[in-house]
């Protein structure tokens, strides 16, 4: 596979407009399964976002960058999907943090 660097970082922003998409579709989806299961959630999409902007001297806040992510309000979010965590999500989380 050979392209240019703006080819290769067009694609790659594709990619993640995508998984953003997918993600927002996907609210059944809890953040504490996503850390359980891949050691990220959409709130360290949003940081990782954040902090790139940062290092390119761009003013983004994390309530911007969240809502980015997340395709409105984090608290909105937060009111219409996330449910409390399970006694086994929980527990799951505590033994990951721990590797």
């Amino acid at each position: 596979m050979k392209h240019d660097d703006k080819t290769q970082m067009e694609l790659e922003a594709a990619v993640f407009r995508r998984l953003l998409e997918h993600l927002r579709k996907r609210s059944d989806v809890q953040n504490i399964d996503l850390m359980n299961l891949a050691g990220f959630c959409r709130n360290c999409l949003s940081n990782w976002f954040e902090d790139a902007a940062k290092e390119r001297g761009l003013g983004v806040s994390r309530e911007e960058a969240r809502t980015m992510v997340y395709g409105m309000a984090q608290e909105e979010w937060k009111a219409r999907f996330q449910k409390d965590a399970s006694e086994a999500q929980k527990a799951a989380f505590d033994r990951r943090e721990k590797h």
